[in-house]
């Protein structure tokens, strides 16, 4: 069971005054912060920097304020008896950095909105969210090494993922972090375990396959589409990382019966 009382994203709060002070909540809390806050933790006020998350429990003490003049946060206050809430290793009343908080913010909104409207499967969609949630706490709580340059090194993965097919090269991504394209390479493959044009590749190669399984398009156009201007380097390339060549992996997806018509 979990009961929301109340959820609310990007509320803003101008100003350097901004504080919320409760001796003993009632309820679970969490709040995720979009600018640097100040938080109450093991007796003194302490900085953290923006996109940072807490989980208070019931009972626990409740102190955090702006610490410049402008205060954004997400924040929701429940009530559950889910043991993936309840007896969550997530450290409690104290601060730490998401490793992905854009993700982390569109599950956020999605159970603001499940918490606004009735809908026939809200209870449901409300625990699977909040569990997807609670997986990504669990994946940032226990990390040291989340930067700001992780952040924007994260924004240029997602790109990548979204668009292999752009024209991608080690000076245009150094230039999209504003970092030298040998820094980039050190960091990149550190922080993900993947050089940046391995990920393009791999990327691209991922996008090719669709194409060719599902699609009609010719290995030529597929090429194109994926960034290749050179049909042969596109066919070593995917027969290396898959072990086929482009025309024989797009048999397979012809070979494979059509699904049958819905009746009339």
């Amino acid at each position: 069971m979990i009961h929301i009382f109340t959820a609310h994203c990007d509320m803003a709060h101008e100003g350097p005054h901004f504080v919320t002070d409760v001796p003993a909540g009632t309820h679970w809390l969490l709040v995720f912060t979009k600018t640097p806050a100040l938080f109450w933790v093991a007796g003194e006020l302490r900085e953290y920097p923006a996109y940072s998350a807490v989980l208070y429990r019931p009972g626990q003490k409740v102190y955090y304020r702006a610490s410049g003049d402008r205060f954004v946060n997400n924040w929701i206050r429940f009530m559950t008896d889910e043991p993936f809430v309840t007896e969550t290793p997530v450290p409690c009343g104290v601060p730490f950095s998401l490793d992905d908080p854009d993700y982390c913010h569109k599950l956020f909104e999605l159970l603001v909105i499940e918490h606004n409207f009735n809908k026939n499967c809200k209870d449901s969609s409300i625990r699977c969210l909040l569990r997807t949630l609670f997986n990504k706490l669990l994946e940032s709580c226990f990390r040291n090494d989340i930067t700001p340059q992780h952040y924007n090194l994260l924004k240029l993965r997602v790109a990548i993922q979204n668009n292999p097919g752009d024209h991608w090269t080690i000076p245009r991504m150094a230039d999209y972090l504003k970092i030298s394209p040998g820094y980039l390479q050190s960091i990149y493959k550190k922080t993900f375990g993947v050089s940046c044009m391995d990920d393009v590749i791999q990327n691209r190669i991922r996008l090719a396959k669709e194409y060719l399984y599902y699609g009609s398009l010719s290995v030529a156009e597929v090429a194109f589409r994926c960034g290749y201007r050179n049909v042969e380097h596109f066919s070593r390339q995917f027969k290396r990382l898959t072990g086929l060549t482009p025309r024989e992996y797009q048999k397979r997806g012809e070979s494979q019966p059509a699904l049958p018509e819905s009746p009339s």
